[in-house]
């Protein structure tokens, strides 16, 4: 009897763990994306709105659908440059903050521009009128231009001196050479100097045009009342007769030498090691960012000291390919042995990929990070945008994805990225002391290093006549 008792004691403790995992489930399962109102202004700008009579504020976010994967070879920054004078003043920024009790951010990266704005409701025409000056009068005159470049470059050299960034530098370059995400996309001091008041004017015709946008309006605006503002001041905001698409030739092949970037006087060394990677929109992009999980554990289990000295493992992908990543800042000694480590971990996802359980915990941090957009208006806005930039599902059509990769997805997708496929590496660091250990498993090549001239060959002997 007591056999008895204890066995249903723990067949009811199991049931009940059961039911608490299946309600989980299920309220994951019932959460939904809030689906916006879908507008087209005549001009082509696409318009996302979604009223909330109660919110005494609004947020609005634009997209201009083109980044810096279309700035012009050799002068890297260009778009950069152009997202900061939409509203190259302080005092516009003050004035959002005092005036309309908000905020105004603009951000650029490879896909886009980004144009945050917000403020209390009851402003929401002066808000547009503010947007649509930035847009539609923009001042790309040489003086303007000039302070705004000193500052980026400013920026820019600042950041150099950054061991991490000379090493996410070099890999993208060792990955992309010049192809468009082999370049910085903030530009570098010296493609930023080279970029003219006309370089952003051309940019701004090419690319700065409604039927290149999206605008997302959550707030305490109705709909009607946000249209007729739209229409009166965007209205006007002039359409391009044609799109540039996002098309550019592959990049070559790269070379497969470790790449060591030359830093002396560090301690510590920046690893990287990295693939190309999938688009955004391409079937398996479920499966690659449960891969970029999954190897970040396999990784750390491997190696448990990089918990202590920061590691990551990333899929970044964007309109087209983009990167499989993996990064850790070690000490010089470990350098060698992590990146043995690293490309042990992609053979390992070839083979065997996952296990279950590495595969359900991986799976639910995904979806968890996936539903946290939807408890901000502005993540909200975020998930409506990258949709419409990358073509992408639904929200509920997202999780489906997510939850339908397999163990086996995990390993063909990994085949896909990893088999026949060029993996790159960069160790950032004393390049006199890295050198020995890396050079124990083949050829590397020192970043500016000059290779020695072959020897020359032996003259032959002069046969006597």
């Amino acid at each position: 009897m007591r056999f008895l008792t204890g066995f249903f004691k723990k067949a009811l403790l199991a049931a009940v763990f059961l039911a608490l995992a299946l309600a989980g489930s299920s309220s994951l399962v019932a959460q939904t994306a809030t689906e916006p109102r879908r507008e087209q202004l005549l001009n082509g700008l696409r318009v996302l709105l979604w009223n909330r009579p109660a919110d005494a504020n609004v947020y609005l976010k634009l997209r201009i659908h083109s980044g810096a994967a279309f700035d012009m070879a050799g002068k890297s920054g260009t778009m950069a440059l152009l997202s900061d004078a939409l509203f190259p003043d302080p005092e516009t920024r003050e004035y959002f903050v005092e005036e309309l009790g908000g905020s105004l951010e603009v951000t650029s990266d490879y896909d886009g521009i980004n144009v945050m704005l917000s403020g209390n409701a009851s402003k929401f025409e002066r808000i547009v009128e503010l947007l649509s000056t930035a847009l539609i009068s923009m001042d790309l005159t040489p003086p303007v231009i000039t302070r705004l470049r000193d500052a980026r470059i400013k920026m820019v050299r600042e950041l150099d001196v950054s061991p991490a960034l000379a090493a996410d530098r070099a890999i993208a370059v060792r990955l992309f050479g010049d192809y468009p995400y082999g370049r910085p996309r903030t530009g570098s001091q010296e493609t930023l100097a080279r970029v003219e008041s006309p370089d952003l004017m051309r940019a701004r015709e090419r690319f700065l045009n409604p039927n290149n946008a999206t605008l997302v309006i959550v707030g305490g605006v109705d709909e009607k009342r946000a249209l007729r503002a739209l229409k009166q001041l965007l209205g006007n905001w002039r359409k391009s007769e044609s799109i540039v698409p996002a098309t550019f030739r592959q990049p070559e092949a790269p070379d497969a030498r470790p790449l060591i970037v030359d830093l002396p006087g560090t301690e510590a060394v920046e690893v990287r090691i990295a693939a190309r990677g999938l688009a955004r929109s391409d079937k398996d992009a479920a499966a690659a960012a449960l891969l970029a999980l999954a190897a970040r554990d396999l990784w750390q289990t491997a190696q448990p000291e990089l918990a202590k000295t920061g590691f990551f493992v990333r899929h970044e992908a964007h309109q087209l390919p983009g990167m499989f990543i993996m990064g850790a800042s070690v000490p010089v000694g470990e350098a060698a042995n992590t990146l043995t480590k690293a490309r042990d971990v992609l053979n390992t996802l070839m083979k065997t990929g996952a296990t279950p359980e590495v595969l359900e915990r991986v799976r639910s941090e995904a979806i968890a990070e996936l539903t946290k957009q939807l408890e901000r208006p502005e993540s909200l806005a975020d998930l409506w945008l990258d949709a419409d930039t990358f073509q992408l599902a639904s929200f509920n059509e997202q999780l489906r994805q997510l939850r339908s990769v397999t163990a086996a997805d995990l390993v063909r997708t990994a085949n896909r990225l990893f088999k026949d496929a060029p993996v790159v590496s960069v160790a950032a660091g004393n390049a006199a002391r890295l050198k020995a250990d890396l050079e124990r498993g083949g050829k590397v090549e020192v970043l500016g290093e000059v290779p020695a001239p072959a020897p020359a060959p032996a003259p032959s002997p002069v046969k006597k006549q």
